[in-house]
């Protein structure tokens, strides 16, 4: 008997021809449920629009491009409700009042680079005009006051017996860590409940002012932490970091699922460490394969932000705390950057709105 995912089912929605309607709307959590039996799809589908904004016939569009897309489906009952973003935006609101977009960059496993991803991003975001922030919930490797070349700790300052920290920038980002908390050789030893609580102190203690991005270095994986950590942020949306092998697009379809779960929208996927170019030949080399990221987002109707090569000197970068974005000024690394940036840049503001109230499914 044929069979749908939820990933295919959104891949053929999101090729739904609408003038009136924007298919960026259009994420897994869009879709909260459905069964398919004896070849009949019954679908229920929630979108952050009002009534009067949807067109008349779009149920029936969209049964046409399943039918289409799916041949073996012989009926299909689609039930659309209706969210509006003020809606979702209210019970949240309170928290980071002044922050326009959250966002997650997170990775379903270690090792794929996505600390020195959410770096370069954040300050290539700065470079488009933006206002941006970032915070380092890494717990297990709080690395980016080295990579952003910062070794004072945040100014502390009390307002009515309640501390208030302000915090350090560099590269036109405002930067808070969990490396300022603890020793450089000390473990960091939580669970969820103390990751979370140190989090939730740079969202609420931390004087942010206006920002139009600010980002969270997740930590790897997707345990008991990561999850914490996603149901206490206030997420407008989340980016994966995965590379081209099959064994890191594992872990990446886990981290899809995690956000899935906690109905926040996954804005694209990066991977890292695409290529290898020689620098005396200029011959491409897939050293941990080609085209995963894609194929990734293409079965999981998400957007691919863009591949990252292989290079020594964006390592060096970290190290030295000069992120490629201002050291390879002018370097295809710099202008794929850029280029990721513009795009999620253009992808947030694509989207319903900003900071998302979090539906927790246990």
């Amino acid at each position: 008997m044929p069979d749908l995912t939820k990933s295919e089912i959104l891949a053929a929605l999101k090729k739904t021809g609408d003038s009136g309607f924007n298919n960026e709307m259009l994420v897994l959590n869009s879709i909260k449920s459905f069964e398919l039996k004896e070849n009949n799809l019954s679908l229920h589908l929630i979108l952050p629009v009002t009534e009067n904004q949807l067109s008349h016939d779009l149920e029936k569009r969209f049964e046409t491009v399943l039918k289409k897309n799916y041949p073996f489906l012989e009926k299909v009952e689609i039930n659309i409700e209706t969210r509006t973003p003020r809606e979702k935006e209210t019970p949240k609101a309170t928290l980071l009042p002044k922050v326009k977009y959250t966002i997650a960059v997170a990775s379903g496993k270690g090792g794929v680079g996505k600390s020195t991803v959410a770096v370069n991003l954040a300050v290539a975001m700065a470079k488009t005009g933006a206002r941006v922030g970032l915070i380092d919930a890494d717990i297990y490797g709080p690395s980016i006051p080295l990579m952003l070349g910062i070794n004072q700790k945040p100014r502390v300052y009390h307002v009515d017996q309640v501390m208030k920290m302000i915090p350090v920038e560099n590269y036109g980002i405002k930067l808070m860590s969990i490396g300022f908390l603890v020793e450089n050789d000390t473990p960091v030893i939580w669970r969820g409940p103390m990751a979370s609580g140190a989090v939730k102190q740079f969202m609420t203690d931390v004087e942010w002012d206006e920002l139009d991005f600010l980002f969270f270095d997740m930590p790897p994986g997707t345990g008991d932490i990561q999850l914490t950590l996603v149901q206490t942020i206030p997420l407008s949306g989340a980016v994966i970091v995965t590379t081209p092998q099959e064994v890191s697009l594992i872990d990446a379809r886990k981290g899809l699922a995690m956000f899935s779960r906690v109905n926040v929208p996954v804005y694209g996927i990066i991977e890292n460490m695409s290529y290898f170019k020689a620098p005396d030949t200029g011959n491409k080399y897939d050293i941990f394969g080609s085209g995963g990221g894609e194929k990734l987002a293409d079965e999981s109707g998400i957007p691919f932000l863009g591949g990252l090569p292989i290079d020594p000197r964006i390592r060096e970068g970290g190290d030295s705390g000069v992120p490629i974005v201002f050291g390879l000024q002018g370097t295809e690394n710099e202008k794929i950057m850029m280029k990721i940036a513009y795009n999620l840049k253009e992808h947030a503001e694509n989207s319903t709105g900003s900071k998302q109230d979090i539906e927790i499914i246990l």
